[in-house]
């Protein structure tokens, strides 16, 4: 079965809002870390505004990642969209639980979500991410959209903690089921 693996920029506080973050220099352990990612990736789930801020620019890409970027399969999720132009695409319809179990049962490599941080939110709060692959910032951003779902706990188990030289520090976690304390 193919996992489902969500991937996100966020500041030490859990904001995950990518224009929040502070400023650090992109360098060739993260770009590493990305084509970890990329050689895992079978497929991409994503949410509308993803779908649409990456169609707007990864197509216009070129280079070996691109090329790799671009051929992968999109999932989207979304109501307003009718037709999607970045190939190959499908927009995914019925409730999202149902959509990912039916896409986990597919062939091909992991399914990642980048970004898409209500696709996420979701997915975290039914228990259907395996992985949580994270890019943690320095620096702590006090107020935006938060990646982990605030209505119950969510236990992680640290797969991998690596810093990185910028102060960037990639952690890897799988969720774990949390016991009502009933």
């Amino acid at each position: 079965m193919r996992k489902l693996i969500v991937t996100e920029f966020i500041s030490v506080d859990g904001i995950a809002e990518v224009e929040k973050l502070p400023n650090v220099t992109w360098n060739d352990e993260m770009n590493k870390f990305k084509e970890d990612e990329l050689a895992d990736s079978g497929a991409m789930l994503l949410g509308r505004t993803t779908y649409e801020i990456f169609a707007g620019s990864w197509p216009k890409e070129t280079g070996d990642f691109a090329d790799r970027f671009n051929a992968l399969p999109k999932y989207v999720v979304s109501t307003r969209l009718k037709a999607l132009d970045w190939q190959p695409a499908e927009l995914l319809g019925g409730p999202l639980p149902d959509a990912v179990a039916k896409l986990r049962q597919g062939s091909g490599g992991n399914i990642y979500v980048h970004g898409s941080l209500s696709i996420a939110r979701q997915l975290l709060s039914h228990g259907l991410v395996d992985r949580l692959r994270l890019l943690v910032y320095p620096g702590a951003v006090g107020q935006g959209k938060p990646l982990f779902p605030t209505e119950k706990p969510l236990a992680l188990e640290l797969i991998s903690a690596v810093p990185f030289s910028n102060g960037v520090v990639a952690l890897e976690y799988e969720p774990r089921k949390v016991r009502d304390a009933r």
